[in-house]
């Protein structure tokens, strides 16, 4: 590299830290990296952990967010929570699924199957609004994958070839977590609500774990996890984003099983790629 190119080269990578987009745009703070069973290259769910965030969607947030992508079935498949059959056809049977129509050309309502995908929350985007105060709640499929944040520079460099992909469960966790009353000589509108990690740090949807915890923040229902794992806040915040996580990329165990066949392939293909030709360059060599 020539004494001209470095100038540049230091102006380049500056340029590029700069550039980034800010991380806690409107003031709010950087939500706190989590450790979760499925990061890394050899990360698989904690099938318990899965099952409780599915139950905490079921108590808190079913009522206003929907699971459109997903179907009662796959709560059974491999990869998952892996309830029983007879669990989920339960579950299922809880719904009504409107279907037809029937031999009057009418639509009618039966219980749901393990087919049937979960049944939206409101019939309509203007039925949502009216029951939310002007908003509609968005859809939790692929909620994981979409709130997601940049964590700067370097971490950004970092995540983009590591391919992490943490950042959503991690924003989802501090978001529970970061209701607050607002600063001093802050004025927060009404309907909306102080939360330190949101853009803006104020939200719209109110603090969904005040169902599960009195105002000092002890649960109502100490017996609620019935696999006995402490009812904490942050407990409950790490379940649901590991369900939502799962929501989101479902086959996450087999597409990193998949990979390591993958890249065992390869190194062994480079072996012998590497032994051929040094065997049939030693020929030529020899030759000479």
């Amino acid at each position: 590299m020539t004494k001209s190119s470095r100038p540049a080269l230091l102006g380049a990578i500056l340029a590029l830290g700069l550039g980034l987009p800010a991380l806690a745009a409107g003031g709010a703070e950087h939500p706190p990296a989590q450790k979760w069973s499925f990061a890394g290259p050899f990360g698989t769910y904690d099938r318990a952990q899965l099952q409780r965030g599915f139950k905490i969607y079921r108590e808190v947030c079913a009522a206003c967010h929907g699971l459109e992508k997903l179907s009662f079935r796959n709560l059974v498949q491999a990869g998952g929570p892996q309830f029983s059959v007879g669990q989920i056809q339960t579950l299922a049977a809880e719904y009504k699924i409107q279907d037809g129509p029937n031999e009057s050309g009418e639509m009618f309502e039966r219980p749901g199957r393990l087919a049937d995908r979960f049944p939206k929350p409101f019939p309509n985007p203007e039925a949502a609004k009216a029951a939310n105060n002007g908003a509609v709640p968005p859809d939790f499929s692929v909620i994981a994958k979409a709130r997601t944040y940049e964590r700067g520079f370097p971490l950004y460099l970092f995540d983009i070839v590591t391919q992490y992909q943490e950042q959503g469960v991690d924003y989802i966790t501090a978001l529970l977590t970061g209701y607050e009353p607002a600063p001093a000589g802050v004025t927060v509108e009404p309907g909306l609500h102080w939360n330190k990690y949101f853009p803006g740090n104020k939200i719209a949807m109110a603090n969904p774990l005040v169902a599960l915890f009195d105002d000092a923040g002890k649960p109502q229902d100490p017996g609620f996890y019935t696999d006995g794992t402490p009812l904490t806040r942050e407990q409950v915040a790490r379940d649901l984003s590991a369900f939502l996580m799962w929501v989101a990329e479902p086959h996450l165990e087999e597409r990193k099983r998949i990979g390591a066949r993958v890249m065992l392939w390869l190194l062994l293909l480079a072996g012998l790629l590497y032994f051929t030709k040094k065997k049939i360059w030693a020929r030529v060599e020899g030759a000479h």
